[in-house]
């Protein structure tokens, strides 16, 4: 895949690596979906996928557990799910997804991540070619499991395509399937390790090194930003 596959990649790890970013992040998904949805895992399907990404990135079982708590509270402030498009360094094109309870704040901030790149907001809706929006469930592979039989069970529950990795199975399908295959999963006892509706670009870009250098600078300061949940990106 070349050298700038494997910098991209070594350079998100190192990213989400920080743990005093990610939790915060984590914590704020999942008292969102308790807040929507009731503090019960088991009644909660949104609270479920929540929990089992956090435990994904080993945060502590009492974070968790205070996240649930706040979504309790009364005075806990009212988050919005925002989305913004950009174009970055080198025509990159990136989707950034967020959950603020401010978003004149946020749209400021990404506005001037991009501005200070180079970069520019787009009007929201240019890009939705540019993206398709996928179910991913991660699953850690094991010996007894019956990879072409889970596929066929699959299919009927939204199941697109499974990709295998030297260490998982990859499972994707329509967003609009996320709750049937995740119930179907649960239903045939496949652990997931973590799940997410993803955007995958449709026309993914390489770009060299040196570019992502540049590129990596403004989404470093993207990621960081408290009110950001997730970012994707055109590239290859």
């Amino acid at each position: 895949m070349g050298r700038a596959f494997e910098y991209r990649r070594a350079a998100k790890e190192k990213r989400w690596d920080k743990m005093s970013k990610i939790f915060p992040k984590l914590g704020k998904a999942i008292s969102m979906a308790a807040k929507e949805g009731g503090t019960d895992p088991t009644t909660n399907s949104k609270l479920r996928t929540a929990i089992q990404n956090a435990k994904a990135e080993n945060m502590p079982k009492d974070n968790i557990e205070a996240a649930i708590k706040r979504a309790a509270q009364k005075d806990i402030a009212s988050f919005t799910e925002v989305i913004y498009e950009g174009k970055g360094p080198h025509g990159v094109l990136v989707v950034v997804e967020c959950a603020t309870d401010n978003p004149t704040r946020t749209v400021a901030n990404v506005k001037s991540y991009f501005n200070k790149a180079g970069g520019q907001i787009v009007p929201n809706g240019s890009m939705e070619f540019m993206f398709t929006r996928k179910s991913v469930f991660e699953i850690i592979k094991s010996h007894d499991l019956d990879i072409e039989s889970l596929e066929l069970d699959l299919i009927d529950a939204g199941c697109e395509e499974i990709e295998l990795t030297e260490e998982q199975l990859i499972v994707y399908g329509n967003y609009t399937a996320f709750g049937t295959l995740a119930k179907a999963l649960e239903d045939m006892q496949v652990e997931v390790q973590k799940s997410s509706l993803k955007r995958i670009p449709t026309s993914p870009v390489e770009f060299s090194e040196e570019q992502l250098v540049e590129i990596e600078k403004m989404l470093d300061k993207i990621e960081d930003d408290e009110d950001i949940q997730q970012v994707f990106t055109n590239i290859a």
